[in-house]
């Protein structure tokens, strides 16, 4: 419902698995690392990378699925080559991922993150604050959430929401113009609760970015070049895995 695909009307058309195998053959030299740049990687890929793998270090996005929460499922992806993924925990509060309709549970979030992470992969977190079903107390949720559990974390990712021009009506929001440049796709917008992107950056900047427990993950992130450049950090780090 806000994803920019849908304002810019792009459809999803996925590649048959096997051919998007073939198309990476020989890619396993010393070094070599593949990044799938899916913004998230089908199950069913996912199952075909755990049976036979690409031939050489890999990482990308996936979704929060039960399939992610085996312990084995996990394993057989980090023998396959996987490095790290990315994973889009969104909120630390139900509420607000069942108003998004994302479809995944917090319990659930949880099992992923502690079976990629017990498997010995990296993982990086996706964070969005500032939605319109979101508010103070949910983001502290969420940054409860991470503390609690920043063991699972080896990276973070903070976004603000944006609010792609086609969304408003999912959302029944006042809006207004938010750019004419990169991000003409998008519109400002009146938050229902006043939890606006000035708040949001505020409690970023001043409270999140500097609890203890994040900070250190905060820290991490590579400098310029962020997530595509986080498994080369992981790769110079000792195996992990069972």
């Amino acid at each position: 419902a806000f994803c920019p695909e849908k304002a810019e009307g792009s459809r999803y058309r996925p590649a048959p698995v096997g051919e998007v195998l073939r198309g990476i053959e020989g890619e396993g030299a010393p070094g070599h690392l593949v990044h799938f740049c899916d913004n998230a990687l089908s199950p069913a890929f996912l199952e075909s990378l755990a049976r036979q793998g690409p031939g050489t270090a890999w990482y990308g996005f996936a979704r929060i699925t039960p399939q992610l929460a085996d312990p084995d499922f996990c394993r057989a992806l980090k023998r396959s080559g996987c490095v790290m993924l990315k994973l889009g925990i969104e909120s630390g509060d139900q509420g607000v991922l069942d108003a998004l309709g994302k479809g995944i549970r917090l319990e659930e979030s949880l099992r992923v993150l502690e079976a990629v992470k017990g498997a010995g992969m990296g993982t990086y977190g996706y964070l969005l604050f500032g939605t319109p079903a979101e508010d103070e107390g949910s983001a502290r949720k969420t940054l409860d959430f991470v503390a609690r559990n920043h063991g699972l974390f080896d990276f973070l990712n903070l976004s603000i929401f944006n609010l792609p021009r086609k969304s408003a009506s999912f959302f029944n929001l006042d809006t207004y113009d938010f750019s004419d440049g990169d991000l003409s796709l998008y519109r400002g917008f009146v938050h229902p609760k006043g939890w606006d992107r000035k708040k949001v950056r505020q409690f970023l900047d001043k409270e999140l970015k500097r609890h203890p427990s994040i900070a250190r993950i905060v820290r991490a992130d590579p400098p310029v070049f962020t997530s595509n450049h986080a498994p080369f950090f992981l790769l110079r780090r000792p195996s992990q895995a069972p």
